[in-house]
């Protein structure tokens, strides 16, 4: 599965510094609202040691790490829903991603023009949060309209589901409540599934500071931001946009050297990979082999046929079972041959609670 965010914010908080950084692609980068007009996309690997490991035993023909797909949007102004600026058309483009990454500017520059005048995070976030909740209000009024009599009229019970689960959402966003603060039922879930909501997706702040307090990890801009974010559930990360951006020059020896120079432990960029990964609540398995190593990401409480679908459908039609060894003991014994003989190397069957880091072989007959 491929792992998919969208990265929203006001114009100059430092989204498309923070996209270059990301992909190491050369995209508008200016001072001044609307650099970004037409979605951009990129496409970063997934930092994993132990897949590193795996290839240093295998010494494979290819080693294919799991990615994570950025869709960067033109900066969003107050108004957007109402035509200001470049509108909110551009929201489409991240309806069908999985989580929203929403740049926050917690630094003060007088060099680099605000928007709004000053700084003010929280401002810039209810700003952000207000155009999000009147694009989910207009699909669902639509939805309603067209519904129509209906909604007085239903017997069945998958309508009476949609009807009650719409005007929940119609309620609650009218409230300017995102819809990811409103607790829903499976049933009212799996039907809003179908309106790609924005605000029903996770969130993570990406509270963009100086050089000097990325290292501190922290200042009262980004505090104030925390409380907002613990409020609703939602996760905060620090990073330095412009420094990320330098870092994404450097090669990856220069780069552990840099870092450890200036008390950084781990990049911005691997702080929101992780974060994303905790807040959807996915992990990693992998296959590995001779001809390839290869880390494939799944979400928590899926079953070994669910994740042998992940590479194929028919690997997940015609599962029989899967040979598995957790990384660890590999890790620990040093081979696969050791590993059985330590009686560590498992038959899983179709009941089997895929675990991250399990190294996986899968029979299967279609």
């Amino acid at each position: 599965m491929s792992l998919k965010a969208g990265i929203v914010g006001l114009p100059n908080v430092g989204k498309s510094t923070l996209f270059n950084a990301i992909t190491k692609k050369n995209i508008l980068a200016a001072n001044y609202p609307f650099a970004t007009i037409d979605p951009n996309i990129g496409v970063v690997t997934v930092p994993d040691s132990r897949l590193e490991y795996l290839e240093n035993l295998y010494e494979p023909d290819s080693v294919v790490p799991t990615t994570y797909e950025f869709t960067d949007i033109a900066g969003l102004v107050k108004g957007a829903s109402n035509g200001e600026g470049l509108g909110n058309k551009f929201l489409s483009h991240i309806r069908e991603v999985d989580a929203i990454v929403e740049v926050v500017r917690c630094f003060q520059n007088s060099d680099i023009t605000h928007v709004e005048g000053t700084v003010d995070p929280i401002r810039d976030i209810e700003i952000i949060n207000v155009e999000l909740v009147m694009s989910d209000l207009e699909i669902i009024e639509n939805r309603i309209n067209k519904i129509g009599k209906k909604i007085e009229m239903a017997k069945d019970k998958k309508e009476l589901v949609e009807i009650n689960a719409l005007k929940k959402c119609r309620e609650n966003l009218e409230k300017n409540i995102p819809l990811r603060n409103v607790e829903f039922d499976e049933d009212e879930l799996l039907v809003l599934k179908n309106f790609s909501l924005i605000t029903l997706k996770p969130i993570i702040y990406a509270t963009n500071v100086n050089e000097e307090d990325a290292i501190v990890g922290t200042n009262e801009f980004v505090n104030l931001v925390r409380d907002y974010a613990e409020k609703e559930n939602s996760a905060v990360i620090t990073l330095c946009a412009k420094l990320e951006s330098e870092l994404s020059e450097l090669e990856e020896s220069d780069k552990k050297v840099f870092m450890e120079e200036i008390g950084l432990t781990s990049s911005g960029l691997d702080k929101l990979i992780f974060q994303t990964y905790e807040l959807l609540g996915l992990a990693t398995f992998f296959t590995a082999g001779e001809k390839e190593c290869r880390a494939w990401t799944f979400k928590k409480g899926m079953k070994a046929p669910e994740c042998a679908g992940i590479i194929h459908s028919d690997f997940e039609r015609g599962f029989i079972r899967c040979e598995t060894m957790s990384f660890n003991d590999l890790e620990k014994y040093g081979s696969e041959i050791k590993v059985k003989e330590a009686g560590r190397m498992r038959l899983e069957g179709k009941e089997y609670l895929m675990q991250d880091g399990d190294i996986c072989y899968f029979r299967f007959n279609v």
